[in-house]
């Protein structure tokens, strides 16, 4: 038969979503320096077709 589980504390719960914001931080900033440099052209590691108008 299944026992209910014991009740996790709030210093725990705190620490675990403390890693889990700081892991979102950093993925989060990696995501938006890619985008600075693509949108200035100076990416080495992702190329983008650049579209050529018609003047």
């Amino acid at each position: 038969m299944a026992a209910p589980k014991k009740r996790t504390s709030i210093s725990k719960k705190k620490i675990r979503k403390t890693i889990w914001k700081k892991k979102v931080y950093w993925v989060a900033l990696k995501a938006f320096s890619l985008a600075k440099s693509i949108s200035t052209g100076n990416s080495k590691s992702f190329f983008v077709q650049q579209i050529q108008t018609l003047e």
